[in-house]
């Protein structure tokens, strides 16, 4: 099986295509980086850019944050098979890779964009720079991995130029088994990337202090 890649010549076209896209931070035109936001399962595209309120930087940043259709990305757990979570999974993968072409427009290159999902966020951040492997500013997945039922590292290839990746999760995340942390560590580090993993003891399925802390440090660019 191939995995769906974006290209110059794909224009997938899904539910997540005409939703809404909530922008905050400085204008495009004055920033040093641009941030990606995904949420998660039942959230918004606001709930996750609120969280840009917590970090601390002398950056200016400009924040995208895309709304899913029917405020999910796809239908099913990320453990399920890859074909069971289309049209939504691939629909997810082109608005990331579209909003990255609109802020590569707007003269902010792929190596200052960082992408940063929480939950299904999380993972279809993932799971979009290791089927588009390039130098990114950096990935931050927060509870969160790749996608499918299994991690074929056959199906990957490309070289992610050391982007700086930060995981973190609950040791005993309800949704997020850490073994598919590890195994997406084992995968971004086989592309390239510098990865740093963080798997926190008896946590809720959150955000915690800590993770921000790796993430204010990560803008310290």
């Amino acid at each position: 099986m191939s995995l769906f890649r974006v290209t110059e010549n794909t224009n997938f076209e899904g539910p997540h295509q005409n939703t809404q896209i909530a922008k905050g931070g400085a204008p495009a035109s004055e920033a040093d980086y641009a941030m990606i936001m995904i949420h998660g399962r039942g959230a918004s595209a606001q709930s996750i850019l609120d969280l840009s309120s917590a970090f601390e930087t002398e950056k200016k940043i400009t924040y995208r944050a895309p709304q899913a259709n029917g405020h999910t990305w796809y239908p099913y757990s990320f453990l399920a098979p890859t074909e069971r979570n289309e049209p939504g999974l691939s629909s997810g993968l082109q608005k990331v890779h579209d909003i990255i072409e609109e802020l590569e427009s707007e003269g902010i290159p792929k190596e200052r964009i960082f992408l940063l999902g929480f939950s299904q966020g999380a993972c279809l951040a993932s799971e979009y720079i290791a089927r588009h492997p390039d130098k990114y500013a950096g990935l931050i997945a927060l509870s969160g991995g790749v996608i499918g039922d299994n991690v074929n590292f056959d199906h990957y290839n490309g070289d992610l130029h050391q982007t700086p990746v930060f995981l973190g999760c609950s040791d005993v995340d309800p949704h997020i088994p850490k073994e598919r942390v590890h195994e997406t560590e084992e995968l971004l580090s086989k592309l390239g990337a510098d990865v740093t993993k963080k798997l926190y003891p008896g946590m809720g399925h959150l955000v915690n202090e800590d993770e921000i802390k790796h993430i204010q440090a990560m803008l310290k660019l």
